[in-house]
């Protein structure tokens, strides 16, 4: 039920296909509007937007996508991007999915025929992007892309796709650019450690928009360290991939503790890993008038800290908005070496000590669910902790 209800993903089930603030007092408040004809549409998508009353011309967009059996709507409603949009003057997009292109209206983030340049879904989302700014006088060169699970898989293949559109992306429990081309792939992405190296990652990539020779998206990207629906390794490969893109070092440059268990441990501003202890499957908000606070809880939409807040300010939107943010405090650490504890142990001593766990005789690393081989005290790994309940494999670092 977690796979099927999730918000986001692939599995084959009989012969079903199933993937996977504070608004400002003046003016009024808009609501969600259906832009029923925007140009090309060949992933046969719906196009709904938000509008702040009264926005000027030169503002940013951001696409918004949901995740599996969820609607423009439920994002609309829960993920807080609209009452930032208030405070900080900018159009949201809200690309809809359908149950005639995906029965769990899924976005298809791992079928080359919707989620490469120029075809299908990702054109479809293009096309929203050249009628917002059309539209509103927008500005081209502060066009952003966040989505959940699905969502978030397709926000990773279209920053990888149109690179030339979207200045950053906000992936929230996603999997990497162009992981898989199947369903039966996206399984496999989903729950397992792909075993590439960064530049292998980072070419997936580069083969999207041959000859593009830059500026590359800026990513943050959301993991919970519980998620067993998207697992956590996905946020490792992103980090993997994107930091390759970008020709930056996979060594943290710092990490910060955020409200809410998370851990931000950024890699030199190009890209941004947050995870959240605990959390499961879902976008995190924070219900609240504070600062930092947005959104609301609801199916998959899980309290803890507000994620688009913290997206948003990455984005740069609170700049020239004509408001100030307020700094959330935070624990900051500056390392130049990988962070946390680090343990070189058998595999049945780190199991036992809650660093990794066993499955079919066969042992993996909590939170990173990286494969270290047979469960028993003569296979030796080094495990290092980078953040609360996440253990990657770091053979030769202890």
């Amino acid at each position: 039920m977690r796979k099927l209800a999730f918000a986001g993903l692939a599995a084959i089930t009989a012969a079903v296909l199933t993937t996977v603030g504070v608004a400002a007092a003046d003016p009024p408040p808009s609501s969600l509007v259906q832009i029923p004809s925007f140009g090309a549409n060949p992933g046969a998508l719906a196009m709904y937007t938000y509008t702040p009353a009264g926005l000027g011309t030169g503002r940013p967009v951001v696409v918004a996508l949901h995740g599996c059996t969820q609607s423009a709507a439920d994002y609309y409603a829960h993920s807080g991007w609209p009452e930032l949009a208030d405070r900080w003057r900018f159009e949201v997009v809200f690309p809809q999915q359908s149950t005639a292109n995906n029965s769990l209206k899924c976005f298809n983030w791992f079928s080359t025929a919707d989620d490469t340049r120029g075809n299908g879904e990702a054109a479809s989302v293009k096309s929203m992007v050249d009628k917002a700014i059309a539209d509103h006088g927008s500005d081209p060169s502060r066009v952003f892309v966040t989505g959940l699970s699905a969502g978030g898989g397709m926000t990773a293949d279209l920053l990888a796709a149109y690179p030339d559109v979207f200045a950053a992306g906000g992936i929230n429990a996603g999997l990497p650019a162009q992981c898989a081309t199947s369903v039966v792939e996206a399984t496999n992405c989903q729950q397992n450690d792909q075993r590439l190296t960064p530049a292998q990652w980072a070419s997936k990539v580069k083969a999207q928009y041959p000859g593009y020779g830059g500026p590359w998206p800026r990513v943050a990207i959301w993991q919970g360290t519980a998620d067993y629906t998207v697992y956590p390794v996905n946020g490792t490969e992103l980090r993997d991939q994107w930091t390759a893109v970008h020709g930056v070092s996979p060594t943290p440059t710092s990490t910060q503790s955020l409200p809410g268990g998370t851990t931000l441990t950024d890699y030199a501003g190009q890209v941004r890993l947050y995870s959240i202890a605990g959390m499961g499957h879902g976008t995190a908000v924070d219900p609240g008038t504070g600062p930092a606070q947005c959104g609301s809880t609801g199916a998959y939409f899980l309290a803890g800290i507000c994620s688009s807040y913290h997206t948003g300010v990455f984005f740069g939107l609170d700049k020239g908005s004509g408001t100030t943010t307020t700094a959330v405090p935070t624990t900051t650490t500056t390392t130049t070496t990988p962070s946390g504890t680090c343990v070189s142990a058998g595999n049945y001593a780190h199991t036992q000590a809650g660093r990794a766990h066993q499955s079919a005789g066969q042992t993996y690393a909590n939170g990173s669910n990286q494969a270290m081989g047979l469960w028993n005290t003569f296979t030796i790994h080094a495990l290092r902790e980078t953040s609360p309940g996440y253990w990657i494999l770091a053979d030769g670092q202890c």
